[in-house]
């Protein structure tokens, strides 16, 4: 009688095995399509792609709020972001991501986000910057459906507008599902008769991943 209770549990621990292994198998198959279709939407442009800045050191703080010459200031990209940020930028080179505007915060972890990456048609402006309790609550409003606006704008023909802005601008502008929006992260909307709908969110070190799609 133990004998046949071990053989039938090792039968089944087997068999287990081997559907587990047949699970994972399928589930990286899966990831494989996921990112080739990925790509594809991404080559033929016409998204636009909101990225939260990359990542900064917790310990800083923005202590001048209202003069964004003041770097020193500010919460700035560590050195993971930094190196996020340029992975990103040849990444997005490897896979032929044509970029047409990009928008950035003012502040100079949104800005180098998107120079470090090697974008170019940068264009600084406060419809995506932080504002917070620096400026009127309709300031802020005002913010939101600016940057609203331009998340439901198609870009030009042939290209992908980039936003790279805040956690709160995001939230504010995307409603609470952005609550746990990561630094780096990407939110990818395809614009659609004056509104806009969402495509992926792609975190910022899985773009090594997705590039390897391409090849």
């Amino acid at each position: 009688m133990l004998s046949i209770t071990t053989k039938t549990l090792t039968t089944l621990a087997l068999t287990c095995a081997i559907s587990a292994a047949f699970t994972v198998t399928a589930a990286h198959a899966s990831d494989a399509q996921t990112d080739r279709q990925l790509v594809q939407t991404l080559q033929a442009g016409g998204l636009v792609i909101v990225f939260r800045h990359g990542a900064t050191f917790p310990d800083q703080a923005d202590t001048d709020p209202l003069n964004f010459d003041d770097i020193g200031a500010q919460r700035v990209l560590n050195d993971k972001g930094k190196a996020l940020a340029k992975a990103l930028g040849e990444a997005f080179r490897q896979i032929g991501i044509p970029v047409g505007e990009v928008y950035t915060s003012k502040y100079n972890r949104a800005y180098q986000t998107a120079v470090l990456a090697g974008f170019g048609n940068i264009e600084k402006t406060a419809d995506v910057t932080e504002g917070g309790l620096v400026v009127s609550p309709n300031e802020n409003a005002r913010r939101a459906e600016a940057f609203r606006k331009l998340v439901s704008t198609p870009p030009r023909v042939g290209t992908n507008s980039l936003i790279i802005s805040h956690r709160p601008n995001i939230v504010d502008a995307l409603g609470k599902d952005w609550f746990d929006v990561k630094e780096g992260e990407a939110s990818i909307f395809r614009p659609e008769n004056g509104a806009y709908k969402l495509v992926a969110r792609v975190q910022m070190d899985e773009w090594a991943r997705i590039a390897s799609a391409v090849k």
